[in-house]
């Protein structure tokens, strides 16, 4: 047996670290060289590729930012102070109909003193951005809405003690090369390449205001630093109904409210949505879901993850699994119905209408190609549809198809679902209600579980998953895609006629809003942080 020996030599942050390892016989030597974060040759590569601001050797901000990771590291180390975090205004979420574009809003508490903003709940984008000092925005008067019985907000970063603009010099400012002072406030642009449609301002930090409401925490509340969009101009779909008081950006990147809420040691690495039959829902940071839910893996697209991809075995209808319907799928909460890429599309709804015991028909104003007539017996049984995963997991979906009323009840329903018109699909809104979706960015796992969406804080009922170890591939709380000038993700389905409408006389509103639209970078691209998103009418 050989005899092996290790040494090594002292080890100096910046200098090179020499390794010996080998038998004895014949020694072997490695060399390795340990560069400092705010080196020459670090410097070259963040700022060619980001365009970062770096600070200068031993300098207040150099020395800040040392502090700040160290302080980060020391959080980490200790555990999250809680368990479960919620909005301070409560954990349920609501859609609000035609107005509003279907999606699920919920109201935040932001500044000192707090103001509240009613935003739409968005896993396919990062940022966080409400109406501020405003050139160009969306009516709040609630008047404009029928659905609202109170005026929405403007934000005011004056009227706020806590208040303060991003410089251009922050990391997470990607624009700030661009800037003539690097202590100007940061500017941002997300463009949406349809529609015309795009929010733009500067980046600011304040207070977000949240709740545990756990009995075993003292301090039932947090107060924790983000940074979103003062966003002052808005166009296209964001003037139109959609997302009218802001936006919240549940993504992967480094400046999402889950990842700096990770980041400062709020809670682990992970939010739950759910999604209720009654159109109800609930959001909970740092949520890790009952050890019995189904998972799947998250998916990198070019060794990154940027967006909450899984990869799908098969689609099945009724009890015929269908060949050859493997595919990728963007999870995203902001786009309210399904897509699927052309092919896997034909080959389901083909096997979804052989299937079904109705007569097709044809609904003026509705975009899916695969509708039916209700008999005066109401809706016949809809076949199953299940999703497949590679990890022997199966999702199946609740409700797939889309009722169609008029005045004198349901008239029809649609399966809906459409084409992606690309080779990457996306699990919309409507195919989680009923489930209980965990982003476990941690473990780099989506979870599911029937629920019928009760509050986890009053509920001691629910088993959640230990805190274990975070895995070695764990998704990092500092992605490297910014919302400075690339255009990041929302969704929004379309505004659909009310139960009480005839469905000849109301024409349904179709946008694919405020969706992240990955998919032509996903295939073609591996400059992640150039995202392409559009709003597809």
């Amino acid at each position: 047996m050989a005899i092996w020996k290790v040494s090594f030599a002292a080890v100096v942050v910046g200098l090179t670290m020499v390794v010996e390892c080998g038998v004895v016989a014949a020694d072997m030597f490695y060399s390795s060289k340990l560069v400092h974060r705010f080196s020459d040759e670090v410097k070259k590569l963040r700022v060619s590729r980001n365009g970062e601001v770096w600070p200068q050797h031993r300098s207040l901000e150099y020395y800040g930012r040392l502090m700040s990771s160290d302080l980060q590291r020391q959080k980490m180390k200790l555990g999250p102070q809680f368990q479960l975090l919620f909005p301070s205004e409560g954990s349920k979420t609501m859609p609000l109909g035609n107005d509003f574009g279907w999606l699920h809003y919920i109201y935040i508490d932001i500044g000192t003193p707090t103001v509240s903003f009613l935003v739409a709940l968005d896993a396919g984008s990062d940022l966080l951005w409400v109406p501020c000092e405003c050139v160009q925005c969306a009516p709040l008067s609630a008047s404009y809405y029928s659905s609202l019985d109170k005026d929405l907000n403007e934000y005011n970063p004056s009227g706020s003690s806590t208040s303060k603009f991003l410089s251009c010099s922050h990391q997470l400012c990607e624009l700030g090369s661009n800037c003539k002072n690097p202590k100007q406030p940061c500017p941002y642009t997300v463009n949406y390449v349809s529609d015309d449609t795009s929010t733009s301002g500067v980046l600011v930090e304040d207070i977000l205001h949240l709740a545990s409401g756990s009995r075993m925490t003292a301090n039932s509340s947090a107060r924790a630093p983000v940074i979103f969009g003062c966003g002052s101009k808005q166009t296209g779909g964001y003037l139109n109904g959609v997302a009218p008081d802001g936006l919240l950006g549940l993504g992967p990147g480094e400046i999402s409210v889950p990842s700096r809420l990770a980041k400062a040691g709020f809670v682990r690495n992970c939010f739950s949505l759910c999604f209720k039959e009654d159109d109800s829902g609930r959001i909970f940071f740092g949520d890790q879901g009952p050890a019995t839910q189904q998972i799947t893996s998250f998916l990198p697209s070019d060794g990154q993850f940027v967006t909450y991809l899984v990869g799908v075995e098969s689609c099945c209808v009724g009890s015929s699994c269908i060949e050859q319907t493997n595919f990728k799928a963007i999870v995203d909460s902001g786009t309210s119905f399904t897509f699927l890429p052309d092919q896997i599309y034909d080959r389901v709804v083909k096997e979804f209408d052989r299937e079904v015991n109705a007569t097709k028909a044809s609904f003026e104003g509705y975009p899916w190609q695969y509708c039916y007539k209700s008999s005066s017996e109401g809706l016949p049984k809809i076949p199953s549809f299940t999703l497949k995963f590679m990890t022997n997991s199966t999702f199946i979906v609740q409700d797939p198809v889309f009722v169609i009323y008029g005045s004198q009840g349901a008239v029809g329903f649609c399966l809906a679902v459409e084409p992606s018109g690309i080779d990457i699909g996306t699990i919309g809104q409507n195919f989680m209600t009923g489930y209980r979706m965990v982003f476990d960015r941690e473990n780099l796992k989506l979870g599911w579980s029937l629920s019928d969406c009760q509050d986890l804080t009053d509920s001691n009922k629910l088993p959640m998953t230990p805190a274990n170890g975070s895995s070695p591939n764990s998704l990092p709380t500092e992605q490297q895609n910014s919302p400075n000038s690339s255009g990041v993700a929302p969704a929004v389905a379309g505004r659909t006629p009310s139960k009480s409408a005839a469905p000849t006389n109301r024409r349904i509103s179709f946008k694919l809003c405020l969706t992240k639209l990955l998919f032509p970078l996903l295939l073609v691209s591996s400059n992640f942080r150039q995202s392409m998103h559009t709003l597809t009418l």
